[in-house]
């Protein structure tokens, strides 16, 4: 009985790891209809981001109390429980991801029917957007390859989004800023809401790195 009940434990190993990857593009598509919606000022793609962050986050909930009875019932070997603990961060960073962009989405709701974005620093959060898409995409692709090389290219990603946000506080601390406090308060969380789903994805890299080698990167 031994046998087949290890059997069935990798199964559901393997079906752990498709959940985080499924859940991966959840996130990845609620980032994008985030920022499509904070870009067109469009509310009702924003309640549709707002509301779907319920999935993910039952998803999150789910993929937890299936973990922790596998800790429970099973004797994993270092390398599955590598794994199991591994699904439990990267879960908590996707659900982290998709409340951020739940945050994009309810700054376009909040200044509905107004533009949250100045014009000219429209193409600066579109780019903030994509990079952000990009790097949870290759999130979901890491994890279902277990590729370390990627995840390695992938913890480096992340500085073309520290300059973006850089740039935004140049220009709201800049002479020329005309549009008020309130749009420098939404580019500011805007910033820093694009940079935190980026950090994320860098903790997913390092979390894939660490299940696939036993050795944790900084």
């Amino acid at each position: 009985m031994v046998e087949p009940t290890r059997h069935a434990f990798h199964d559901q190993l393997d079906h752990v790891g498709e959940r985080i990857a499924a859940m991966a593009k959840l996130v990845e598509a609620a980032v994008e209809q985030a920022t499509t919606a904070i870009l067109e000022g469009d509310v009702r793609l924003a309640e549709r981001v707002i509301t779907a962050d319920v999935e993910i986050d039952r998803m999150k909930i789910q993929l937890e109390e299936q973990i922790f009875e596998q800790l429970a019932l099973q004797q994993p070997v270092a390398s599955d429980l590598r794994l199991l603990v591994g699904t439990l961060r990267m879960s908590a960073d996707l659900e982290r991801m998709g409340d951020l962009a739940g945050h994009v989405a309810k700054i376009t709701r909040l200044r509905y029917p107004e533009h949250a974005i100045p014009e000219g620093l429209k193409s600066t959060i579109a780019e903030m957007g994509s990079i952000a898409q990009k790097m949870v995409r290759t999130t979901s692709e890491i994890v279902s390859t277990r590729d370390i090389h990627a995840a390695e290219k992938l913890i480096g990603e992340d500085e073309r989004m520290d300059d973006l946000r850089r740039l935004l506080f140049r220009n709201m601390l800049g002479p020329d800023w005309a549009h008020g406090v309130g749009a420098a308060v939404d580019l500011a969380l805007l910033g820093r809401y694009y940079e935190r789903i980026a950090d994320h994805a860098v903790s997913m890299a390092h979390s894939v790195i660490y299940l696939v080698t036993g050795e944790k990167t900084s």
